[in-house]
């Protein structure tokens, strides 16, 4: 049984979704350190929390970088400002309690989801460390097909990437779009999103409603829109409220989330990899509402226009015509999905890497105490 650190940044569920999935093929096998910021750690206490006693996995909150947002809107200002703060007073406190834990547990593998402090911690403690996320294709990906103001903004947002992930033994992107890697990252191991054992096991189906995922800061103007849909809408992420018309707003149940992302007929989300990747594995077309200066998410949602599936706008100017077009067109996005159905899953693959890692630790350990 080994001994495998995993950590994690802890804005929004993608980050957490996909740590869950590697938990639970890992915990019957192996012994499992999770540590966790902020959404990350209340998405993952639902299943783990210290006082369920899950066999095999330990959950620890740390603190994280944090988007600010100013009006409901994302304030690039205060963001960049809150992670100066992090970076000078946070993180080497953060980094000396990790190498401390490394050496007293002595881990058989590291695990960061561009979460900084755990990989930097790792570095020259002869522990390998596995970059699995999915910011990475900011610095590896080929995004020529992109706008020219995309492709900047990936540049620039390529040095933080490194600086996330100092000296990791290998790198493994997840993503649900996949374009050929930059010159010289050719060895860069691309796989598809994790899908979560729930979204693996769901039966899609086409309902009569839209499910929609949004932001806890989403505008009230956004919900209005959204209502205009001419459908029952299910909305998760802005917690539990009164109906609002067509508007239905669930609290977020793991279950019942999928089931409703199965079973509905279209998706009106916000654009992180995580769940446009669990919505393509179902067959679903997508309406994507990234922020305007959130470029990450921008880009996603310009893979989403480039593959078929479904369309975007940025949230702050999406309107009733763009609802109305979208779903009159989304049998032709829904064929198009229908294509990735069942075949994103990066799982496998990612579980092939660690085994891997696991096994050249074991073979590297064996000589030394020889």
């Amino acid at each position: 049984m080994a001994k495998i650190f995993v950590s994690m940044a802890g804005e929004g569920r993608g980050h957490a979704a996909r740590v869950r999935t590697l938990v639970e093929h890992l915990r019957h096998d192996h012994e499992l350190w999770l540590f966790a910021p902020d959404d990350a750690y209340n998405f993952l206490a639902r299943c783990y929390a210290p006082s369920m006693l899950v066999p095999n996995v330990r959950l620890h909150r740390i603190p994280g970088l944090r988007f600010h947002y100013t009006d409901g809107k994302l304030d690039l200002f205060k963001s960049i400002a809150g992670g100066l703060y992090y970076a000078f007073r946070k993180l080497p406190r953060l980094v000396g309690a990790f190498r401390r834990r490394i050496d007293a547990v002595n881990p058989d593998l590291i695990i960061t989801d561009f979460e900084p402090a755990l990989g930097w911690a790792a570095w020259g403690r002869r522990v390998p460390h596995l970059s699995l996320d999915h910011q990475h294709v900011l610095m590896t990906y080929d995004l020529s097909s992109l706008p020219r103001r995309l492709q900047w903004h990936a540049w620039a947002m390529s040095w933080a990437v490194r600086l996330h992930t100092p000296h990791p033994t290998e790198r493994v992107v997840s993503s649900f779009y996949s374009p050929p890697p930059k010159a010289g990252w050719e060895s860069i191991k691309q796989i598809g999103p994790l899908i979560r054992p729930e979204v693996a096991a769901a039966s899609p189906t086409v309902g009569n409603y839209v499910l929609s995922y949004l932001r806890a800061n989403t505008p009230d103007n956004v919900l209005d829109i959204i209502a205009t849909a001419g459908v029952p809408v299910k909305v998760y992420g802005l917690g539990e409220r009164p109906a609002r018309g067509p508007l239905t707003f669930c609290p977020i149940h793991e279950q019942r989330f999928v089931d409703d992302l199965a079973g509905c007929r279209a998706v009106i989300c916000a654009a992180g990899n995580q769940l446009l990747g669990e919505s393509l594995y179902l067959g679903k077309p997508v309406l994507a509402l990234p922020e305007e200066i959130h470029h990450e998410q921008m880009i996603n949602a310009h893979f989403i226009a480039q593959l078929g599936v479904g369309r975007w706008t940025t949230l702050e100017n999406l309107t009733p015509e763009i609802v109305a077009g979208f779903l009159s067109h989304d049998d032709a996005y829904r064929d198009a999905a229908q294509r990735l159905q069942g075949r994103l899953d990066g799982t496998a693959d990612a579980l092939a890497e660690i085994t891997r890692l696991l096994e050249r630790r074991h073979s590297t350990r064996v000589t030394q105490t020889r």
